[in-house]
């Protein structure tokens, strides 16, 4: 009787078919064939490329290597790579096209309010140029939402941006989600104006505090007393409802982020950030 199909007594291993290919070890599993890392290949795929792209490694115009060249640097499947490949297109960074390959957009074309498009830069392309334009759009936005929440005066708003300040200075030594909390603070006064255009800039804020705390983590992981006075006095603007008190003190607070962000950036880490904090982390 053919053994094709049996097992080895005592072996616990299946007989291959002739000219089968074997299995392959589970020691060099392919990264999206399950596991933590497995289920979010893609995501790290795009997270890889779109750092790449932004860095400078593939220059705007340029092509992309050939799709079996990345699947064999990364060890991923096809349907990974193109999932990874949609996830790049929609934030505008390339564009594939059949019998040419797929090719970086020019800058001009990248959706820089994309939160990850925006992280991106601050983590490998932080230049001075680059956060006095992230910042110069906050400054834009936040004033006036802080006045116009002065003029609101919700009491859902109030409490909001009460609990959020209450946190930061409860974590202000870096013993909880300070950035979190300093988070929750802005985007309470964005929601405030009741414009979701407005509140949907949250993510914007969102990349620049995590932009912040990659570039000089010792002092972002903490807060200093005055930083913390000036958070108070855009929510004691707000609360006294005055307009114009809540957007003038909110424009001296960015004047005086943007600042602390180019003296780090100008001195540079005294040692490598530790590794994000998990409430950082998407997903």
């Amino acid at each position: 009787m053919s053994e094709r199909g049996t097992r080895h007594a005592g072996s616990g291993a299946a007989t291959a078919e002739p000219g089968a290919r074997p299995a392959r070890p589970a020691s060099v599993r392919r990264a999206d064939e399950g596991g933590a890392f497995g289920r979010n290949v893609h995501d790290f795929l795009a997270n890889k490329l779109g750092t790449e792209i932004v860095g400078g490694v593939y220059a705007p115009g340029s092509l992309l290597p050939n799709e079996i060249e990345l699947r064999d640097r990364f060890g991923v499947s096809r349907t990974a790579l193109r999932e990874a490949y949609r996830v790049l297109t929609a934030k505008g960074l390339i564009a594939s096209r059949p019998k040419v390959g797929t090719r970086v957009r020019p800058k001009a074309d990248w959706n820089m309010l994309d939160p990850d498009v925006l992280a991106w830069h601050l983590q490998v392309a932080p230049t001075d140029e680059f956060v006095a334009d992230l910042f110069l759009l906050r400054q834009m936005v936040e004033p006036p939402a802080a006045a116009m929440a002065a003029k609101s005066r919700h009491a859902e708003t109030l409490a909001r941006i009460a609990n959020a300040y209450a946190d930061m200075e409860r974590f202000k030594d870096g013993s909880g989600d300070l950035i979190g909390a300093d988070l929750r603070f802005h985007q309470s006064i964005l929601e405030a104006t009741g414009n979701y255009f407005i509140g949907a800039l949250g993510g914007l804020i969102h990349a620049s505090l995590i932009g912040i705390f990659h570039l000089g983590w010792e002092g972002a992981a903490v807060m200093q007393d005055h930083r913390l006075l000036q958070h108070w006095a855009v929510f004691e603007a707000i609360h006294d409802g005055k307009p114009e008190a809540a957007h003038a003190r909110m424009t001296e607070l960015l004047r005086d982020s943007i600042d602390d962000v180019r003296q780090t950036m100008r001195r540079g880490p005294a040692k490598p950030p530790p590794a994000v904090p998990r409430q950082l982390k998407k997903g």
